[in-house]
C-alpha cells in the first residue's frame, strides 16, 4: 500500500470558557496544500473540549482519505502534552474525548503531536471561529478562496435602473425519473421524463414572459439541462444553446441514484458532516465550496460575456442554490432550506458596480 503522508492542523475556542465553543480542523499534504476541511459548533463548553474536538475530527478525515503517516499540529500544549503521554489526563470531563483520540491514532501507521504558535495556526483557528459565528448567527464568508470582490454598491431603497443590469433567468431543468423517487442525480446523464418534457415546455414560456430580448440560453452538459434548454432558445425563436461545463450538477459520488433515507441508513456520520459543512464531500464526490468555486467562474464568463443582456441559465438544484445563495449574501443554512421545484425560475439581476437585486425565487406558477 502507497504511504500517504499528511499534516492535520486542529484548534477549538470557547467565547467564555465555557462559553458558546466551536473547532476546526485542516489536513494539508506534504506540500501545504488544503485536503479536507472540518469545523462546528459544538454548544456551550470549554476552550479544551473544543481544542480536543478538532483533534478527533482531523483524525477521522485524514482516516477518511486513507493516510497512514499523520504529523499533528496543534497551538494547544495541553492537548499536545496528554496526546504524547507526557502529561496526565487530569480532567474527567476530557478522559473520554483524549481516548477517542488514542483510538483513531491506533488506525494510522505513525502519528506525530508537535506544538506551534499560534500565528502558525491560522487555517484551523479561522475554521473554529467560523463555527462559533454561525452558531451565534453571524453572516461568514464560507469559501477559503473567494472571488475578487465587487465594488461596494450604494445602498438605496429606490428601484434600481437596469440600464446597465444583465439579467439572469435561472432554470432548473425539468422532472426525471429520478426526480419523481427523490434520488441524488449528480452526473448521472438521465434524460427528462414525459412530465419533466411539458414542464420545460410551460418554464419556456414563463421565461417568454419574463424577457423576449434574451441575448443568450446557456446549459449544463447533461442532457436533462440542454433539453430544457433547447426547448427555452426554441421559445425565443431558435437562439442556439451554449453548453458551459462548470454548470454541472454536484458530485454526488457514492452516493448517485440513492435516496436521502437509503444514505443516512448506510453513511450516518459522513451524512452528518456533510450536512454540517460545504468544504465536506460525499464519499467519491466534490463539496459545494468546489462547486460554488465553478459555478463563480461560469457567471464571471457570462457577465463578462453578455454585459447590460439577459441570460437564461439552465442548471441544476446545487448551482442554482449556490448563484441564490451568493445573491442573497445569505448564510450556508440557506442551501438546506431553500427547495427549488423542477422547471423552477428565479430571476436575478447584477450590475457592474456589484449592485444585486434579486427579482424572484423559485416562481412556479407556469407549472398548474
Amino acid at each position: 500500500m502507497t504511504d500517504l503522508r499528511v499534516i492535520i492542523e486542529a484548534d477549538g475556542g470557547s467565547r467564555g470558557n465555557p462559553g458558546p465553543a466551536g473547532f476546526g480542523a485542516v489536513v494539508l499534504d506534504a506540500g501545504g496544500d488544503v485536503l479536507l476541511e472540518r469545523y462546528a459548533s459544538v454548544g456551550t463548553t470549554t476552550n479544551n473540549v473544543a481544542e480536543y474536538s478538532g483533534l478527533i475530527a482531523g483524525l477521522q478525515a485524514a482516516a477518511e482519505l486513507g493516510a497512514t503517516h499523520v504529523d499533528v499540529r496543534m497551538d494547544s500544549k495541553l492537548v499536545v502534552e496528554q496526546m504524547s503521554g507526557r502529561w496526565q489526563i487530569k480532567n474527567p470531563g476530557l478522559r473520554p474525548l483524549a481516548a477517542e483520540a488514542a483510538t483513531l491514532v491506533t488506525r494510522f501507521a505513525a502519528v506525530t503531536f508537535e506544538w506551534i504558535p499560534r500565528e502558525r495556526n491560522k487555517l484551523a483557528d479561522a475554521l473554529a471561529n467560523r463555527a462559533m459565528d454561525e452558531a451565534a448567527g453571524k453572516p461568514v464568508d464560507l469559501d477559503p478562496a473567494p472571488a475578487p470582490a465587487a465594488p461596494a454598491a450604494p445602498k438605496s431603497w429606490a428601484p434600481p435602473s437596469l440600464d446597465k443590469a444583465t439579467r439572469l433567468i435561472l432554470v432548473r431543468h425539468g422532472e426525471t425519473a429520478m426526480t419523481q423517487q427523490g434520488r441524488y442525480s449528480g452526473r448521472g446523464d438521465v434524460p427528462l421524463s414525459d412530465e419533466g418534457e411539458a414542464q420545460a415546455m410551460a418554464a419556456a414560456g414563463r421565461v417568454a414572459g419574463i424577457s423576449r430580448e434574451v441575448a443568450a440560453v446557456v446549459s449544463s452538459p447533461l442532457k436533462r439541462c440542454t433539453r430544457t434548454a433547447e426547448l427555452i432558445a426554441a421559445e425565443q425563436g431558435s437562439l442556439p444553446v451554449t453548453v458551459l461545463d462548470d454548470l454541472i450538477e454536484c458530485d454526488f459520488g457514492d452516493w448517485e441514484a440513492l435516496t436521502f433515507a437509503e444514505v443516512r441508513e448506510r453513511w450516518p456520520a459522513e451524512m452528518d458532516r456533510w450536512l454540517d459543512s460545504t468544504s465536506v464531500a460525499p464519499p467519491g464526490g466534490e463539496s459545494f465550496q468546489v462547486v460554488a468555486k465553478r459555478v463563480r467562474a461560469a457567471l464571471a464568463t457570462l457577465l463578462s460575456a453578455y454585459p447590460s443582456q439577459t441570460v437564461v441559465v439552465v442548471s441544476h438544484v446545487s448551482p442554482i442554490k449556490l448563484i441564490l445563495r451568493d445573491a442573497l449574501a445569505a448564510g450556508d443554512a440557506f442551501l438546506h432550506r431553500m427547495f427549488l421545484d423542477a422547471a423552477g425560475v428565479s430571476t436575478v439581476d447584477l450590475w457592474p458596480d456589484g449592485g444585486i437585486a434579486v427579482r424572484s425565487v423559485n416562481e412556479t406558477a407556469h407549472l398548474r
